[in-house]
């Protein structure tokens, strides 16, 4: 029971103690015992501690008749503190429904005169303070929910900053590797060495796609790890060994979430292709109309192309991304090589 609630109601019973006016006998043990057997129920038993609410008010309407002294009113206030609490802890109505039932007896039993006036302190001094008790968990509940959604979505920016920066520097590191390991002047120790280099960074991206598909949920915006610009995407993975080219027609200006879009696209052509053709021609595109921007990345694929690791993870990220700012995405085999393309249309655009 939360400490406001003790000290309300160590007050409300006090007040009935001590009032001049008071119950006596049998009804001065009701008054005082009722709302504390209540509250130690509240916490294993609240639909039991809510029909002892229940019944108290009921026979306090048949107790006080016309009159209403001030210890019915502090005993009725005792109830509602008590029923507001049952209602927070109450994940079904039904209990509550049998328990107001319950509370409906004394009425019944004492004569029609005092069904009214029973009901009426049922409702307002019980029936009405555990709706309120109910719709405040509800809306706790809903707080607690949207917490949740809020941390897995969290958890998918985390997946695809992950994703998009650390998969496409390994992939980078594994091809330099790989294109060191090739060299005709290397020591056979150090080659071994950086065969080594390779197959670990290949196990990292390994864990990392793992890491990835633990990670992501949902459909989260997208985020915006590095501020590169596609020359500079282009750039890197050149001097990491990518035989790439990038042409750009029209403006070289774009929106913030199509420039923000194209780089993820660029970024993981870009590390597909190295991942799964290595040493193969990779071509850059990009197209502004003013209106729309069209990127798309073609790499050509060998016969023997080799499968790298992943699970078209990035794909997946990419289609959702594409999808979010209103695009169009397509990747997939045709004339000989593997073509990733993507529409982006411009904010205020047609």
């Amino acid at each position: 029971m939360p400490p406001w609630a003790v000290a309300v109601l160590v007050a409300l019973l006090t007040a009935i103690a001590l009032s001049a006016d008071g119950p006596t006998g049998w009804a001065f043990a009701g008054a005082v015992l009722a709302p504390a057997v209540a509250a130690a129920l509240l916490g294993p038993r609240p639909a039991v501690a809510l029909g002892v609410c229940a019944v108290t008010a009921s026979a306090l309407a048949a107790a006080v008749d016309d009159a209403v002294p001030p210890w019915s009113v502090a005993l009725a206030a005792a109830l509602g503190v008590l029923a507001f609490l049952a209602g927070r802890r109450s994940p079904r109505p039904g209990p509550a429904l049998a328990a107001f039932g319950v509370g409906l007896l004394p009425p019944v039993l004492v004569g029609a005169g005092a069904w009214a006036a029973g009901l009426f302190l049922l409702s307002a001094a019980v029936a009405l303070p555990w709706l309120i008790g109910r719709s405040a968990r509800q809306q706790a509940d809903l707080a607690a929910a949207a917490a949740a959604h809020v941390h897995l979505r969290e958890r998918a920016r985390i997946a695809h900053d992950v994703h998009d920066t650390l998969g496409h520097e390994l992939s980078l590191l594994a091809l330099r590797a790989g294109a060191l390991e090739l060299a005709p002047d290397l020591a056979e120790g150090h080659r071994a060495a950086v065969a080594d280099l390779r197959a670990a960074a290949a196990t990292a991206t390994e864990r990392l796609a793992e890491l990835v598909a633990l990670l992501r949920a949902g459909e989260p915006p997208p985020v915006d790890p590095a501020p590169e610009d596609v020359e500079t995407l282009v750039a890197r993975a050149v001097a990491a060994g990518v035989p790439a080219t990038v042409d750009w027609a029209g403006p070289r200006s774009l929106p913030h979430l199509a420039d923000r879009t194209a780089r993820h696209v660029v970024r993981e052509a870009l590390t597909n292709a190295a991942k799964h053709a290595p040493g193969s021609p990779v071509r850059v595109r990009v197209v502004n109309t003013g209106s729309a921007t069209t990127v798309s990345v073609t790499n050509a694929v060998p016969a023997a192309a080799r499968r790298g690791p992943g699970g078209r993870a990035g794909l997946t990220a990419l289609r959702e991304r594409v999808r979010l700012v209103g695009g169009t995405f397509e990747a997939g085999r045709g004339d000989g090589g593997f073509r990733v393309v993507a529409t982006l249309p411009h904010e205020g655009g047609p």
